[in-house]
């Protein structure tokens, strides 16, 4: 009976293999699996039945049952029964020759049956494989085929078989006549080699060890006639490469004479075949096994053979692999395998054959003989080895190549000649420079390119140089004495300066190593090694490369530490010094980065290290030829400026150490004469040598620099450049410049007390001699900017110089204001449209030098022309001129700078001149200057010179020392200036606006007698108010501009009072209206106290300013218009409401100014509100108004009056003044609003004022809404905040509350989150707003009734109603609700009845049969189409259960489980939630009537389980509650242990594993209950959730996976294999998979 039922089982699954979904094939193949573990005997014969029977089943579903067949044998190949094999093995013979023609899917399947059973069956697979393999017929190709892959897979049961096999196979290659049989048969005689080949391999393991190849040798050199005279000369390419992939293999096995004498005809047969196939893997390996067969036998043949071997395989290396086909790249293996087996036997002739093709004019050609070469250097090294020098010399040509290939493929054989002692032979050190040249090579960023098949590498020749030469260095020690001294010589040379890095951590590796071996004092050893640069030499040059750490690959840091180990090589007294000084020189550049390393102060870090250097040395001689080295390199930095310029400071300290003079004058004199003066850093390089020199040469440099101009050199330069007009005035500047430098940095540099006497007399009468050139006797000036810059700097050194000199007090600067006059004609002639040179910056900072040295002073008019003139050049350049239209990237950042440098420098000098004139006439004077530009109209100007005024300002407070009391004349004045600009457009202004009157008023305090260091709270209240004037508000900008006022009006002096007020007043006409502005608000704050004389001529100021506001909106007139306002209200409160209501809207801002207003005082306020209230409440909200359009109904008009008042409340109660007022009213405020809000949702406005919004939206930016819902939100919104609910108002807008509000469909949900924010945060407001409310739940207006139901529902919601004893009168209210006749408002009175359990759950209990049976008549309502009611009233059942009494339930309980349970499998995802919610609560209460409630439990188990699969997350979320409360109930501990683990909220479900362990749990507790479980599930089947389709066949199969025997015979299992039948035709996939699989698990109840 069982094994029917497997069969029925497996033959249901076997029909099913026509699905078309691959998944669901798999599936099926999977299940036959899975039977086949239980039953492998009975599935296989289940499948051999099956497939008897169903001749005519289609090969494709006839395949899915071999594979499964394949693997159930593979899987019990050790346990399977030999009749059960016999019949596997005949099915799989038939089902593999049914056909004649090959077809490949369905044969092959068959096939590895055979080679499966065959791994232990091979007799039984053989008997019947033969009888299908007759001498004189042709076979079958796939049993030809299952004998090839049987001698692979079990070589040692096969191999005895062999030889009758092929004296079988041999006759039948001459009946082969299509291609796919001879390719089957080639295939198998390279199986049958291998495995012959692997069998003698292992004779050890062998079950017959007498077998030799001789048995086989015969037959497999017949085979090999057939395919090389015959079949290799098809015209089918596959047929060719099948052949020869055979030829290999079969080369072993053939007799040693035989293959000797076929190998004239083999090779040239396979050689020709290149020429036919692109693809050339097989070949090359074929060719390569015959190769290796043909020297194990010792052939003599090959040396015939050679030269076509060499001349065919030479161009397949040639020809580029692509790594993108990997056979190309297998391919140049195996040919290169072939060149390793040439090279061994014939070294001389290969060698012959390849050096001359390294002169080819082909770069491929090249490229590929390199490869070889490396190929037989690595693998024939004993047959190398006297052919170094042969090889050696044949490199020259490649060694001068300049195509990047070749370069990569010479260095690929550099590497391998250095591991195998070719570098050590003469001509190595050519090897080694050519290395080194490509490690120079400048390393570009990678290109993005199309890969090139041809590179052999994507890295460059200089990254695989670089690592070459280090892995040289460190690795292969047999190249120490190779590499070393001998790199030591690339090391100056100025060509090898991008290779650097690399040499000097090489030189520094081998050094080292050389130092553990003991030769430090004979590291380098100059008497073996006359090439090798002088320590001199070294050390210039690493010093040199080391001021530009980080180029080149970060050469600093190698250089220094290759210095450091050449310490004692340098100079025996360094060791000390270097050991201690280089270390912490390379942390510092480890520590730093490019961008962050301060250039200056790293190069000053290296220059003393110099200067201790040439102390530590002390020895003249060494010195002298250290300069003379440093000199002797000038020439080789010419392309690399900076690093010259070091090397200049480098000589100007190495000759400042140097005791002779003769020789400091020589070297000063070659660097005058030499020195290419057109270059920017030479100049600076230069001067800068001549600068550090003079430290301790400073006759010596002053000399040098006459006698230079006198010198014929200098002479013959001028005259030689005068020869090409073109030329000759731009180089003869440029030398001129750079002399004028030299002297401005000996001025700076030289001891002052020795330079000062000689500044006047020789330096400056040079310097101008230079300068200014005469034309006919008359002083023409330069303009040349070079020069003009030179000279700039250098004066501004000289008076450095003077002002840094300790005896500057006494030293008389006679040619001050010459100077002076100079840097101003300087400035002058600079353009003012930009600034595009430092012209000005460094004339200015010349000038504050100037300036500060005492004595001369300047005289007024050249004070004044200075300042003038400093002022226009800086203040009048257009704005960001370090950003003009064409500067972008770096050339506007440097402007930039430039920019703030200029700003910075003009900032000094005027300090500088205001410190010769520290009193308030000599304030009054500057700012005489600086007050035009202050008011002007450009806000560059005012921004830069306010800017200016708060430094200047600040300096002189500073500053400022007063001995005896005196007044501050024009403070008035000055406060006056600078007070509006706090108001200004521009925030900086602003800003520095406050620190100029802040300095002011302590500058009056200092003046009146107090400490400089005194404090007054009042003047420290400014620096508090500057934080308001960073953004442009103007309320935040004028009410600081009050409080600068308040602060200007305490602390003026009564006599300054009237002077400050007139210049307020001239302040009105200020060009800038915000400080226009800004004065008004100060001159109303100064006059403050004086109302009352305004009283009088109020009417006219209104008039005056109501006029002004309909011309322009200025802020002064808006604040008069509200002083006003408020005046007139206090005094005629009805005609001002009346008459502003009057006011057209939506209202303009200055109407909504003027309601404002009158927020100021409380009671006026309150009375005004009251006022509006009546009018809102006054007249209808809305008018119905039949729509024009056909078909629709009417339209709700907003009625104009309570629109009005309710814009007017909402401006009254948005100055933050009527919080007072607010308080007051708070409760009918709130009502009011509410229930504005309630009827506006959805209203229209008129159409009037329809388009007069749309005008007003169109001119102003964001004006407030005027539509009636969103008016009435927003002014509830500011009632709230202004009433001191802010705390309602956030909590209302982050639920967002307002907009719920505002919708039609959710105004209700808006209104719950109101009142539960109003219950949080506004509970005694509470008793008074009830009562207000209470009368409209008999509303006419359904959308009253709406509004209050919610919000006294979600009241309900918090205790708030039990603490201020509200909780019975609205409970009785929400129960009266129950008959409404608006649905809603049914509903939303059973979600306030509910929301008494987490308000006052305490209180449930009492009114628990009042509760109950509202929610009872709520899931009874027949007026409820949607089941909206229904759905309310099991939510608030499920809350209000917890805390009901359990005999108020109990008599309901079987009920209401009874009436949900339809609602599990509802349409309605809200109504499955619930049901299933409630479902889970009511278990709680079964303990009375248990077995009544399980069997309730029972009904919804499966239900429950599968809708854990639901689409809605929420309702898995219910059932995954449901089922934690159901598991105590079910009996079983481990079941509810799972539901209580799995079925968390926050934890995530594999549902297919916790089914498996929940069904495992049901059949250990209710085996009984199978049949009722599956019955459920099979409703299931056509559920319309996909998932749940899925999830019911798995269900099921896991139940009866985990089913006793004993209980098996309680399923109807016809029925249920029909069904699963019917479904594994559903439509989706996943739920035939599920089906299929469920399928192959029934084998456990059969």
């Amino acid at each position: 009976m069982m094994e029917s039922r497997i069969r029925r089982l497996a033959t249901t699954l076997m029909d099913a293999t026509t699905d078309k979904d691959p998944l669901v094939q798999e599936q099926i193949y999977n299940a036959l699996c899975y039977l086949g573990e239980s039953e492998p005997e009975e599935i296989l014969h289940s499948c051999d039945e099956y497939l008897r029977q169903h001749d005519k089943l289609a090969y494709p579903h006839r395949v899915i049952i071999l594979k499964a067949m394949e693997t159930v044998v593979k899987n019990n190949i050790a346990s399977l029964d030999k009749s059960t094999a016999k019949v596997v093995i005949f099915l799989a013979s038939n089902e593999m020759t049914k056909s004649k023609e090959v077809i490949r899917d369905w044969q092959q399947a068959a096939s590895s049956v055979l080679v499966a059973v065959g791994q232990r069956f091979i007799n039984k697979v053989m008997e019947e494989v033969l009888t299908k393999f007759q001498p004189g017929i042709l076979p079958h190709y796939f049993i030809v085929q299952t004998f090839a892959n049987l001698s692979v897979s079990n070589v040692f049961g096969m191999v005895p078989f062999l030889n009758s096999i092929l004296g079988t196979m041999l006759p039948m290659l001459g009946m082969a006549k299509q291609d796919h049989m001879k390719s089957v048969f080639c295939y198998a005689l390279q199986h049958f080699s291998e495995s012959i080949q692997e069998y003698l391999a292992n004779l050890d393991k062998a079950p017959d060890p007498t077998v030799r190849k001789d048995t086989f040798s015969n037959e497999i050199f017949s085979a090999y006639e057939v395919l090389f005279n015959s079949w290799l000369q098809h015209r089918e390419a596959k047929l060719r490469l099948a052949v020869v992939e055979a030829m290999g293999p079969m080369s072993y096995l053939m007799p040693s004479e035989k293959l000797e004498e076929q190998l004239p005809k083999l090779i040239p047969g396979i050689l020709a075949l290149y020429k036919k196939h692109a693809e050339a893997f097989y070949i090359s390996k074929s060719l390569c096994q015959i190769l290796e067969a043909s020297v194990n036998i010792g052939s003599r043949s090959l040396d015939v053979q050679l030269d076509a071997l060499l001349g065919t395989l030479h161009p397949q290396i040639c020809a580029p692999a692509d790594p993108f086909v990997p056979l190309t790249v297998k391919n140049h293996t195996e040919v290169l395998r072939c060149f390793t087996v040439l090279a061994c036997s014939f070294p001389d002739r290969v060698l012959a054959f390849l050096l001359p093709k390294l002169e080819s004019s082909n770069e491929r050609t090249r490229v590929g003989t390199l490869l070889i070469m490396r190929q037989i250097i690595n693998s024939a090294p004993s047959q190398m080895e006297i052919k170094k020098p042969f090889i050696l010399s044949s490199m020259k040509l490649p060694l001068q190549d300049s195509n990047d290939k070749v370069k990569r493929a010479v260095v690929q054989v550099i590497s391998a000649m250095a591991h195998h002692g070719y570098l050590e032979q003469p001509g190595g050190e050519a090897m080694m420079e050519y290395l080194v040249r490509q490690c120079a090579l400048p390393s570009e960023a990678p290109k993005k390119q199309p890969l090139d098949a041809d590179d052999l590498t994507s890295d460059s020749v200089q990254s695989i140089s670089v690592n070459t030469l280090f892995l040289l260095s460190t690795t292969v020690d047999r190249m120490n004495n190779v590499l070393w001294p001998y790199l030591l010589e690339f090391v100056t040379p100025i060509q090898f300066t991008n290779a650097l890095t690399p040499l000097c951590k090489s030189l520094m590796y081998l050094a080292m190593k050389k130092q553990e071996e003991g030769e430090n004092a004979s590291l380098i050893r100059y008497d073996l090694n006359g090439n090798l640069p002088s320590p001199y030499a070294l050390t210039t040059r690493l010093l040199v490369v080391s001021s530009q750490p980080y180029a080149g690959d970060c050469r600093g840091a190698a250089a220094l530490r290759l210095l450091n180990v050449l310490q004692y090589s340098v100079h025996p007294a360094l060791e000390q010094l270097w050991s201690k000084r280089v270390p912490s020189l390379v942390e510092h550049i480890e520590e730093n980065t490019e961008k962050c390393l301060c250039q200056k102060e790293w190069e000053e870090k290296l220059l003393l290290f110099l200067q201790e250097t040439l102390a530590a040395v002390s020895d003249n001689t060494w010195i002298c030829h250290f300069v003379t080295e440093m000199c002797r390199q000038l020439n080789c930095y010419n392309g690399f400026p900076l690093e010259k310029n070091f090397l200049y400071k480098c000589i100007g300290m190495t000759l400042g150490a140097c005791v002779s003079k003769d020789l400091v004058q020589k070297q000063l004199q070659e660097l005058l004469e030499t020195a290419r003066y057109h270059e920017e850093a030479e100049r600076e390089g230069l001067a800068s040598c001549f600068g550090i020199c003079a430290i301790n040469h400073l006759e010596e440099t002053l000399a040098k620099l006459e006698d230079f101009v006198r010198s014929d050199v200098f002479k013959k330069s001028v005259g030689l450049f005068s020869i090409f007009k073109d030329r000759s005035d731009n180089e003869v500047e440029k030398i001129k410049s750079t002399l004028i430098l030299c002297y401005g940095f000996v001025a700076v540099h030289a001891p002052k007390e020795l330079v000062l006497s000689r500044i006047e007399a020789d330096i400056l009468k040079n310097i101008f001699q230079y300068f200014n050139t005469k034309v006919l006797g008359i002083k023409v000036e330069t303009k040349d900017l070079t020069l003009k810059l030179c000279l700039i700097r250098s004066i501004c050194m000289i008076s450095q110089a003077i002002y840094n000199g300790g005896k500057c007090g006494d030293f008389v600067f006679s040619r001050k204001a010459e100077l002076v006059a100079q840097m101003v004609e300087f400035i002058k002639a600079e353009p003012l449209d930009a600034m595009r040179t430092p012209v000005r910056q460094r004339a200015m900072v010349t000038c504050t030098y100037l300036v500060s040295v005492l004595e001369p002073h300047l005289s007024d008019p050249d004070r004044t022309e200075l300042i003038d003139t400093c002022l226009a050049s800086v203040l009048a350049l257009p704005p960001d001129p370090g950003q003009e239209r064409d500067g972008i990237g770096s050339d506007a950042l440097h402007k930039e700078i430039l920019y703030g440098d200029t700003l910075s420098a003009l900032k000094d000098l005027l300090k500088s001149l205001l410190q010769r004139n520290l009193t308030p006439h000599g304030l009054q004077d500057m700012f005489a200057h600086l007050g035009p530009w202050i008011k002007s109209n450009k806000e560059q100007e005012r921004q830069r010179a306010v800017e200016i005024s708060a430094a200047l300002l600040d300096f002189y407070l500073g500053k400022l020392n007063v001995s005896t009391v005196i007044p501050f004349y024009n403070l008035g004045v000055l406060i006056a200036l600078f007070s509006p600009r706090c108001s200004d457009s521009l925030a900086s202004v602003r800003q520095h606006a406050v620190d100029c009157v802040y300095c002011l008023l302590y500058i009056q305090l200092c003046y009146e007698g107090f400490a400089r260091d005194h404090t007054d709270e009042m003047v420290e209240g400014l620096k508090a108010l500057k934080k308001g004037l960073e953004e442009p508000d103007f309320t935040v900008l004028f009410h600081t501009c009050h409080n600068i006022a308040m602060v200007v009006g305490k602390r003026v002096p009564p006599d300054q009072l009237m002077s400050l007020l007139l210049a307020m007043f001239e302040g009105l006409a200020d060009p800038d209206k915000n400080c226009s502005r800004a004065a008004t608000v100060m001159i109303n704050s100064l006059l403050k106290e004086r109302g009352s004389v305004l009283q009088e001529k109020v009417p006219d100021i209104m008039s005056i300013i109501h006029s002004k506001l309909q011309e322009v909106d200025e802020e002064h007139i808006r604040k008069a218009a509200q002083q006003t306002v408020y005046i007139l209200a206090s005094q005629h409160k009805s005609v001002v409401v009346s008459s502003l209501l009057g006011s057209a809207l939506p209202f303009d801002s200055h109407t909504c100014a003027m309601w404002r207003s009158l927020a100021a005082e409380p009671t006026l306020t309150s009375q005004i509100l009251e006022q509006l209230l009546e009018k809102v409440n006054r007249d209808v909200p809305y008018k119905e108004s039949k729509c024009f359009l056909l078909g629709s109904g009417s339209e709700r008009i907003a009625t104009p009056l309570p629109l009005a008042a309710t814009c007017a409340l909402y401006e009254i109660m948005s100055a933050p003044e009527s919080g007072a007022a607010v308080l007051g009213l708070y409760a009918p405020l709130f009502v009011t609003l509410l229930l504005r809000v309630s009827c506006t949702v959805g209203v229209q406005l008129p159409k009037s004022l329809q388009s007069r919004e749309r005008r007003s939206s169109s001119l102003s930016p964001a004006p407030r809404s005027l539509h009636p819902c969103s008016c009435a939100v927003e002014t509830l919104k500011v009632m709230l905040a202004r009433g001191g609910s802010e705390a309602v108002t956030k909590a209302v807008g982050s639920a967002g509350g307002w907009d719920l509000m505002a919708s039609p469909e959710r105004h209700h949900d808006g209104i719950a989150v109101l009142a539960g924010a109003m219950a949080r945060h506004a509970g005694p407001r509470l008793p008074l707003i009830v009562k207000n409310l209470v009368p409209t739940l008999s509303s006419v207006f359904d959308s009253q009734r709406i509004t209050t139901t919610a919000f006294f529902a979600e009241l309900l919601n918090s205790n708030v109603v039990n603490d201020l004893m509200l909780l019975e009168t609205v409970m009785d209210n929400m129960t009266g609700r129950q008959k409404d006749p608006c649905l809603l408002v049914r509903m939303l009175a059973l979600r306030g009845l509910g929301n008494i359990s987490s308000g006052s759950p305490e209180k449930v209990r009492k009114h628990g049969a009042k509760l109950l049976a509202s929610m009872v008549n709520g899931m009874d309502d027949k007026d409820d189409p949607h089941n909206l009611v229904a759905l309310e009233a099991m939510s608030s059942l499920s809350k209000l259960l917890d805390h009901l009494e359990e005999r108020d339930i109990q008599s309901m309980l079987l009920h209401i489980a009874i009436r949900i349970r339809p609602f599990f499998d509802s349409e309605q995802p809200d109504l499955r939630q619930s049901s299933i919610v409630l479902f889970g609560n009511l278990t709680k209460f079964s303990e009375d009537d248990c077995e009544a409630f399980f069997e309730q439990i029972l009904n919804g188990l499966v239900t429950l389980l599968l809708h854990l699969q639901d689409p809605k997350p929420e309702v898995v979320k219910a059932c995954k509650f449901a089922l934690r409360m159901c598991g105590p109930n079910m009996g079983c501990e481990g079941l509810c242990d799972m539901f209580l683990n799995h079925l968390r909220e926050d934890r995530s479900l594999h549902y297919g594993e916790f089914m498996n362990n929940v069904c495992k749990h049901l059949m250990q507790s209710y085996p009984e209950m199978l049949n009722r479980l599956i019955l459920t599930n099979l409703f299931y089947f056509k559920s319309n959730w996909v998932d749940i389709r899925a999830a019911a066949p798995m269900f099921i199969g896991f139940l009866v996976l985990h089913v006793d025997e004993d209980h098996c015979q309680q399923v109807d299992l016809d029925q249920l294999i029909s069904a699963l039948n019917l479904l594994l035709k559903d439509p989706v996939p996943a739920v035939r998979m599920k089906v299929a699989e469920t399928l192959g698990r029934l084998v456990r109840i059969l």
